[in-house]
């Protein structure tokens, strides 16, 4: 809708891991090459985690799109299979048939993973979303790195996912697969100065004829709502482009990235205390709140409560010295304790008191499998 308007080829903020719109910061450019160094150096199991939304997948696809045809992959993005679908798709995908029990399928595969490691070709097993596995099919992926020689793995595996991932792999019972980790890498979210090159890179390559087409104020409203992560970013973005093309606006604004925030509920913690902070004038929220209802919570007391009240506030009045010694004397007597009443209770009878008793008584891609032939690779 607003391509034209704003003289945009394609759209530059849609939330499908394009590779094409792919902007590699420090940490992105890092992780890639942790990738491609544990592929080509045999490392056997690495380990890519990263906050949602800060563009794992999309880097993970990237990556797939810059192998070579020397490197046969198979990219599984769903973790909710069970071992015996998840080695299907994996004999599948290596191109294993013909077997009638899973003992035959890993001695096929592992002939298949020799004569590869033997021609120089390289094997990976990507799993997305691998803070979604269960211990038992991590498990069977530890099982999966025995396939090696003396120097190297015949098999990488790649474990992408959220930062829960780590509280997974912290599993005692899976403290055997946590040692066998060659390689870890986090994707961080953009700083506050990458996010408007992040923007203008997007623009640039969906074919935009200006780059500023948001305001530096739009910018920076853009990055304390989303905090940086760029899913968060490109919706704003994406919405903000629509809103401004609704009103005719030819660049985005602070107002217009504002109601576009309100509307997405992206709120966050501190803009919001910000927000309210400025409209109270820079008065501390937390005080005047409180004095409010303190002042609302006087109408709720009783008559009572109001009189002690009263009282309390009124200032206390010091009694006179009286200079009769006698008089002191007779107060001290009067003021004197009383000694206690004696109790003569017979300790059975006490027992038999609390107690009653006496002290005697379907297809690949429905189960998210992606696999990439390097025959057919361009």
């Amino acid at each position: 809708m607003y391509r034209e308007f704003y003289g945009l080829r394609d759209i530059p903020f849609s939330l499908t891991p394009d590779p094409r719109f792919l902007y590699f910061t420090a940490s992105h450019r890092e992780v890639m090459a942790n990738l491609h160094y544990g592929i080509q150096h045999g490392k056997g199991l690495i380990v890519a985690s990263g906050e949602v939304g800060t563009g794992k997948t999309t880097m993970l696809r990237a990556m797939l799109a810059r192998l070579d045809r020397s490197v046969l992959t198979c990219y599984i993005f769903n973790p909710g299979l069970n071992v015996a679908e998840f080695f299907h798709y994996i004999a599948a995908s290596f191109g294993v048939t013909q077997y009638d029990s899973k003992s035959e399928l890993l001695m096929k595969l592992g002939r298949l993973l020799m004569t590869r490691h033997a021609r120089g070709l390289r094997s990976v097993l990507i799993v997305d979303e691998a803070q979604g596995l269960s211990n038992e099919l991590l498990e069977e992926i530890r099982l999966l790195l025995n396939f090696e020689t003396y120097t190297e793995k015949q098999l990488q595996i790649i474990l992408a996912g959220q930062p829960e991932l780590r509280q997974v792999l912290n599993d005692p019972s899976l403290r055997q697969l946590k040692q066998r980790i060659s390689l870890r890498c986090e994707i961080k979210p953009l700083r506050a100065d990458e996010v408007p090159v992040y923007i203008r890179a997007r623009l640039k390559t969906a074919g935009a004829t200006r780059l500023d087409l948001f305001t530096t104020d739009a910018v920076a409203m853009i990055y304390r709502a989303s905090e940086g992560v760029p899913r968060l970013v490109n919706n704003i973005c994406d919405n903000a482009l629509l809103s401004g093309f609704a009103s005719g606006a030819k660049q985005i604004t602070q107002k217009i990235v504002s109601e576009v925030v309100e509307e997405l509920d992206l709120i966050r913690p501190s803009l919001e205390a910000e927000e309210t902070e400025a409209l109270m004038g820079g008065l501390p929220v937390r005080s005047i709140v409180k004095d409010e209802v303190n002042e609302d919570w006087r109408h709720f007391e009783t008559p009572g409560r109001q009189h002690l009240r009263a009282a309390e506030a009124k200032p206390l009045r010091s009694a006179r010295p009286q200079s009769n010694s006698s008089s002191l004397r007779s107060d001290s007597s009067r003021m004197a304790p009383r000694p206690a009443p004696s109790l003569s209770v017979n300790p059975p009878e006490i027992l038999k008191a609390a107690t009653g008793t006496d002290n005697n008584g379907k297809s690949q891609a429905d189960f998210g499998v992606v696999t990439t032939d390097p025959e057919n690779r361009g």
